[in-house]
């Protein structure tokens, strides 16, 4: 979910002036700003102020910001605004290190541009080929992609990149670190040298400023306080000196001592994260996990059940929960110690978003001094030390703690339910085999007594199925007159779609 607090205490760079206080000051068509106040996005963060004035006016930028700051508003409003609807192949390609953030990122992009019809696709690998290729070739406005998946549609040539204004590199230190910085290199060389392009990190390491300067046309550098500060962020880090035998009954004192709404626990290894989420099923949790070992749907599956608050701990390795964004995460758990310091900043990011306050615990063992002295001095202080929760601690915290399980989870409303309440999809049994066309379902539907070509949405047309977007509230009006109206000469069968 895209991040949203103006009383973040970010600090800023740049111009001393007064920054725009609504959305509206940046001078936005009407269907983002009742888009964005639909998504109830009150005032820009401090990102967002910087970012979308810059990207408005078609300057490329680089952006150092950390995790939870609201990055994926400040590129996804100004791409919206700018984008054209008539065009029919992708105008803008957003790439991102994994397929979590990829699905992500599609779902802000779609609901911020939902009014203006904006339509956004999703590439990642373990997806099927001819799926993505059919897809590919439906009007995109945006494309949302991982690296490697990317690079087999343009070495097959299913993908049409010569419209592509605009270039987002997401999570760009992300990239390094998982070694798709050659692929990045030889994905931009087939891009329109004219384009805009923005570059958003947590961290900037020395590969990634390189690649800004060797690709992109005077960049604008907006630093937004600093990734690495504590002084900048809501969290509060703890750190536990422990033995590798004692990790588990640590886990459980001090998750029962917390009490955490919502709490991440970190692993090095799938089968860590096998055997803590185990553990913790053992005693009662509810808790599932999330790895590389799994297969995507079922990565999907857990990450939206996590998001809607269906249970209060994930276990997961490093490399399944990079760039996730879930509300409300108030404990994150180094439960082994991340073996890069970057890692460090990006796990506990999980955690303090949007201004709101969130706890770090990091267990570390005694053969670990190493990498923990490495992160100490990334992040530029000490971690912590905390003392081991007593007996005493444990005893009068366990009440609590139980009450907690015993109790499901509230209910979280999923990203964009409120925007999406009033729309419904419906699904036609014709497509391009018949000869049908987006315009031959405006033309119908707007012809309905009162509906009109604003209340009709992202039109997809398919080789034998077509699912059309109604807004405003008029799906069940539409659904009705379609039952008994031609679409080009033809009865087509009509529902309300499943997905």
């Amino acid at each position: 979910m895209i991040d949203n607090n103006p009383n973040s205490d970010i600090q800023q760079s740049g111009s001393a002036q007064a920054e725009p206080s609504a959305f509206s000051d940046y001078n936005l068509g009407p269907d983002i700003l009742r888009a964005l106040e639909a998504l109830n996005y009150s005032s820009p963060t401090p990102v967002q102020q910087q970012v979308i004035p810059q990207a408005l006016q078609g300057r490329d930028v680089t952006v150092k910001s950390r995790t939870g700051s609201g990055k994926t508003a400040a590129y996804g409003i100004p791409l919206c605004e700018k984008l054209e609807w008539e065009e029919s192949r992708p105008q803008a390609l957003i790439l991102t290190p994994t397929r979590e953030l990829a699905d992500q990122v599609k779902e802000d992009i779609m609901n911020i541009g939902r009014f203006k019809r904006i339509k956004a696709a999703a590439i990642y690998g373990k997806q099927p080929f001819d799926r993505q290729k059919r897809e590919l070739t439906q009007r995109n406005h945006v494309i949302v992609a991982t690296p490697g998946r990317m690079m087999d549609h343009i070495e097959k040539d299913t993908i049409d990149l010569e419209r592509v204004r605009y270039l987002v590199i997401d999570e760009a230190d992300e990239m390094l670190s998982m070694g798709f910085i050659e692929q990045l290199e030889k994905i931009i060389k087939q891009l329109p040298t004219e384009r805009v392009t923005m570059l958003f990190s947590a961290t900037l390491p020395q590969d990634v400023e390189r690649l800004c300067h060797r690709y992109m046309n005077e960049p604008v550098d907006i630093e937004i306080g600093s990734p690495t500060d504590k002084r900048q962020t809501q969290i509060e880090h703890r750190l536990y000196r422990i033995g590798e035998k004692a990790k588990p009954a640590l886990l459980q004192k001090v998750t029962v001592v917390e009490n955490p709404d919502s709490c991440m626990i970190f692993c090095r290894t799938k089968d860590n994260v096998d055997a803590v989420a185990a553990q913790l099923e053992r005693l009662g949790y509810p808790v599932n996990k999330i790895h590389g070992g799994m297969e995507q749907d079922d990565r999907n599956r857990v990450m939206n059940e996590f998001r809607a608050g269906q249970f209060r701990y994930l276990v997961a390795t490093d490399v399944a929960a990079r760039g996730i964004d879930i509300d409300r995460i108030t404990h994150v758990v180094n439960y082994d110690l991340p073996m890069e310091k970057e890692s460090y900043v990006h796990r506990t990011g999980r955690t303090g978003r949007a201004g709101q306050s969130g706890i770090a615990i990091t267990f570390a063992t005694p053969f670990e001094d190493k990498f923990l002295g490495a992160i100490e001095s990334y992040v530029g202080f000490e971690l912590p030390l905390a003392e081991e929760p007593s007996a005493y601690a444990v005893s009068e915290a366990q009440a609590a703690f139980d009450r907690k399980l015993r109790d499901r989870p509230a209910p979280k409303k999923s990203r964009g339910e409120e925007l999406n309440a009033d729309i419904m999809k419906l699904y036609f049994n014709g497509g391009k085999k018949k000869k049908l066309r987006p315009v031959d379902f405006v033309g119908t539907i707007a012809r309905i007594e009162g509906v009109t070509a604003d209340d009709i949405g992202i039109i997809s047309v398919q080789e034998t199925v077509t699912y059309v977007d109604i807004l405003n509230g008029k799906g069940a009006k539409v659904l009705k007159a379609m039952q008994e109206t031609t679409v080009k000469g033809k009865l087509l069968k009509v529902q309300k779609a499943r997905t």
